[in-house]
C-alpha cells in the first residue's frame, strides 16, 4: 500500500514532483481538473516524463474513463504504469479518447510534439492548470526547482494547556536571498484548514518564530491539534525548512523540544520506543499529502521481527491520527524497539509519551534506509580515518540525571550492529568504555551511561559525552548509518527527555564517502554553525556542546557563542575553548548577563560558530532553577 511516488536519493536529494502535486494550493485545481476529466468520456494518459504514477497516487485516476497510456521512449513500451499498458504515443490517435492528460509541467513544448498524433476532437489538457500561483515560486522559470518547493510540516497544538512554538532563522538571506517570506497553512485534526497566512522572514540571519497560543488568538480559533504546513518563497542556497519545535504548557509537566521533519515521507521510520511501565506512547500518525491514508496502509512491527499488525483505521487528507502503540502492539515494553511501515503517507513522525504522574513529552523516530548495503571497506578504515563514524550524545550530571543509551537499526540492510560505547569527561578523559558486541537486529540492549560514568570516576554534578562507534572484535557489518536513542531523566521532578540521531565523521582532512560532512560545499565540514534558540519568556535554554574527533584534531576549539536580538544583530559574545574529545554546557542566563538576555529578548537566538572544527550540539529548555520543574532536549541544527 506504498505511495508510488519519489520522494528522496541520497544521490541527487529530493524530488520535487510529489510536492508539486500535492501542495495544499495545488489540491482545488486539481479537483476541479479531475471532475472535467470525467466528464469527457475517455481519457488517454500521455507520460512523457513517468509522473503518472505519482499523479495517480495522490489523486486517483481509478475514477475515470482510462482508455490507454503513452510514452515517448520505446525502452518504455509495454511497462504497466496505473495499471495499463504503455504503448508508443505514435499509437495514441486510435485510442478514442475524447481528452488526453499529458502529465507533466512546464508541458508546452511536449504538447507541441504530439498535438498532430491526438485523436480528432480531442483536447489535450496538462499539469500546468494546476500550478500554484506564481507568487508562490521562487524561481518561475522553472516550475519543479527544488527552491520552489522549500516545504515542510510540524507538528502543531494549543489545546488543553498545551502549546506549541516553532522557531527559526533566515538562513535563506545569508545566503542572498532577498524578500523571504513563508506562507504558513494550519490543518486540523480532520485536515481541514484552520488558517492561512504569509509572513515576511525579516532580516538575514534573523529569527522567525510561530507561537500556536498567538495564531489561537489572531484567527480567533478554538482547541485544534494538527499540522502546520511551511512553505519558503524566496528561498536561497538551501530548500530544507529546519526548525527548532518546543511544546509547553500551562505548567511545567508539559516540555519537550524536537526539531525539523524531514520533508521527505519515506517508506519506513525506525527507533520508536515501546512504552515503559506507567506509559502510554502515541504515534502521531499526520498525512503529508491530500489523499487519505487508506485502512491497512500503516503499520508497525517489533523491530527484527516480520509480523506487522496494520492500521484498520482511514487518515484524511492531511489530517492527524493519534495512534496508541499499544493497542497494536499490546506484549511490546521499553527498551523493545519499534519500526513503522509508513509507506511513504507522512514525513518524519512524532511521538508522544505520557507518564503515569501526567507529565508528557515528544520525540521522533528516523527515516530507515531501504538504498544502503554492507561496506565492507569501513573495517579497514581505522588506519586512516580513526574511530571513523562516531554518534556523539551527552551525559548529564549523574547525581540529578540518568542518560541511557539504546543502539537501533536504521536500515533495513542491518542484521546485526558492531557497536562500542566510549565514555569521555569534559576534558575528553576518556573514563569507561562499553562493548555492546554484535548486537542483533531485534536487540533491546540498554546502557546506563551514568551508572558507567560514575564507575569511571565522573563527580556526581560533572558532565560528559558518550560515542557510539563500530567495533568489528566479534565481526559483523556496517553501512555507516549508525544510529541511537539517547534518554534522560530528572530524578528531582521524574521529567524525562529523548533524542536519537546518527553517526559523522568528525574533524578529518580525509574523506570518505562525503564524509566528514560539509552543510555548503564538499566535504570535508572542519566548521561549526549551529543555531541555539531561547524561550518563550520564563524559561531557561541550555546547550551542550560536543567536540569529536575521528582523529586528533587542534588541541582546543575557538569556538564563539553569539547572543543576537530577532534581526541577528550581535548583543553580547562570549569564546570558549572546548578540549579535543570534551564537551561544554552552559545554559543562556548563565553565561549571558541579564542586561544582554533583555536586550536580546525572547525572539532572539544564540549563533554558535566555529571556524576550527567541526562541533556537534544538543539544545533545550530549562523550567525551574537548574531545570529541576522540567526540561527539553534533542540535537540541534546547522546552516
Amino acid at each position: 500500500m506504498a505511495l508510488t511516488i519519489e520522494t528522496f536519493s541520497n544521490k541527487v536529494g529530493g524530488f520535487s514532483t510529489f510536492k508539486a502535486l500535492g501542495h495544499p494550493l495545488a489540491v482545488e485545481p486539481s479537483q476541479r481538473l479531475l471532475a472535467r476529466l470525467q466528464q469527457a468520456g475517455p481519457v488517454a494518459l500521455y507520460d512523457p516524463l513517468g509522473m503518472a504514477e505519482a499523479v495517480n497516487a495522490i489523486y486517483d485516476l481509478s475514477g475515470l474513463d482510462l482508455c490507454g497510456l503513452y510514452v515517448q521512449d520505446v525502452e518504455t513500451v509495454g511497462e504497466t504504469r496505473v495499471g495499463l499498458a504503455a504503448q508508443p504515443v505514435t499509437d495514441i490517435a486510435a485510442s478514442g479518447a475524447k481528452a488526453v492528460l499529458l502529465t507533466a509541467f512546464e508541458a508546452d513544448r511536449l504538447a507541441d510534439q504530439m498535438r498532430h498524433l491526438l485523436p480528432a476532437g480531442a483536447e489535450l489538457i496538462t499539469l500546468d492548470e494546476v500550478r500554484i500561483p506564481q507568487t508562490m515560486q521562487t524561481n518561475p522559470g522553472r516550475y519543479l526547482d527544488n527552491l520552489n518547493w522549500a516545504t515542510n510540516f510540524a507538528f502543531f497544538r494549543d489545546a488543553d494547556g498545551h502549546h506549541t512554538r516553532l522557531v527559526t532563522a533566515n538562513y535563506w538571506g545569508g545566503y542572498g536571498a532577498e524578500s523571504v517570506a513563508v506562507w504558513c497553512c494550519l490543518f486540523d485534526d480532520a485536515g481541514e484548514v484552520l488558517a492561512q497566512w504569509r509572513e515576511p522572514l525579516g532580516a538575514a540571519n534573523g529569527t522567525f518564530a510561530i507561537d500556536s497560543r498567538e495564531v489561537r488568538e489572531r484567527f480567533g480559533l478554538g482547541p485544534f491539534t494538527g499540522q502546520l504546513f511551511l512553505h519558503v518563497i524566496g528561498a536561497a542556497g538551501h530548500d530544507i525548512v529546519k526548525y527548532a519545535l518546543d511544546t509547553y504548557g500551562d505548567d511545567a509537566s508539559v516540555l519537550s523540544c524536537t526539531h525539523d521533519a524531514n520533508a521527505w515521507p519515506s517508506d519506513l521510520y525506525a527507533g520508536l520506543p515501546a512504552p515503559d511501565a506507567g506509559e502510554t506512547v502515541v504515534l502521531w500518525v499526520q498525512n503529508s499529502h491530500p489523499a487519505p491514508i487508506p485502512k491497512g496502509a500503516v503499520g508497525l512491527n517489533r523491530m527484527g521481527r516480520g509480523e506487522i499488525v496494520w492500521l484498520e483505521e482511514e487518515v484524511p487528507a492531511f489530517g492527524s491520527y493519534a495512534l496508541d502503540v499499544a493497542a497494536l502492539l499490546p506484549d511490546l515494553a521499553w527498551p523493545e524497539q519499534i519500526e513503522i511501515q509508513a509507506g511513504k503517507h507522512f514525513v518524519r513522525p512524532r511521538y508522544e509519551i505520557a507518564k503515569a504522574d501526567g507529565r508528557l513529552r515528544i520525540s521522533h523516530p528516523n527515516v530507515e534506509r531501504v538504498d544502503l548495503k554492507p561496506d565492507p571497506k569501513i573495517p579497514d578504515l581505522a588506519n586512516l580515518m580513526g574511530k571513523g563514524y562516531i554518534l556523539p550524545a551527552p551525559i548529564l550530571p549523574p547525581g540529578a540525571y540518568d542518560s541511557l543509551a539504546l543502539p537501533t537499526p536504521m536500515a533495513t540492510c542491518q542484521q546485526d550492529l558492531p557497536t562500542a560505547a566510549i565514555l569521555y569527561d569534559r576534558a575528553g578523559q576518556e573514563i569507561g568504555r562499553h562493548i555492546f558486541g554484535r548486537l542483533p537486529r531485534d536487540h533491546a540492549a540498554l546502557l546506563d551511561l551514568g551508572a558507567l560514568a560514575r564507575d569511571g570516576g565522573l563527580a556526581a554534578d560533572a558532565y560528559g559525552h558518550a560515542e557510539l562507534v563500530y567495533d568489528f572484535r566479534d565481526g559483523g557489518e556496517a553501512d555507516g548509518w549508525l544510529h541511537g536513542l539517547f534518554r534522560y531523566t530528572d530524578r528531582r521532578s521524574g521529567h524525562a527527555a529523548e533524542t536519537s540521531f546518527g553517526a559523522h565523521m568528525f574533524n578529518h582532512v580525509l574523506t570518505y564517502r562525503n564524509e566528514p560532512q560539509s552543510y555548503a560545499g564538499r566535504a570535508p565540514g572542519l566548521s561549526t554553525r549551529l543555531f541555539l534558540r531561547i524561550g518563550p519568556a520564563g524559561y531557561d535554554a541550555f546547550c551542550h556542546l560536543v567536540y569529536p574527533a575521528s582523529t586528533e584534531w587542534k588541541a582546543e576549539s575557538e569556538t564563539v557563542l553569539t547572543l543576537t536580538d530577532r534581526d541577528g544583530r550581535p548583543v553580547a559574545e562570549e569564546r570558549v575553548a572546548i578540549p579535543c574529545g570534551g564537551s561544554f554546557r552552559f545554559t543562556q542566563r548563565g553565561l549571558f548577563s541579564a542586561d544582554a538576555c533583555a536586550t536580546a529578548g525572547d525572539a532572539g537566538y544564540i549563533l554558535i560558530r566555529d571556524v576550527t572544527c567541526r562541533l556537534f550540539g544538543y539544545h533545550g529548555l530549562m523550567a525551574g532553577p537548574d531545570g529541576a520543574e522540567s526540561f527539553s532536549l534533542d540535537h540541534m541544527f546547522g546552516f
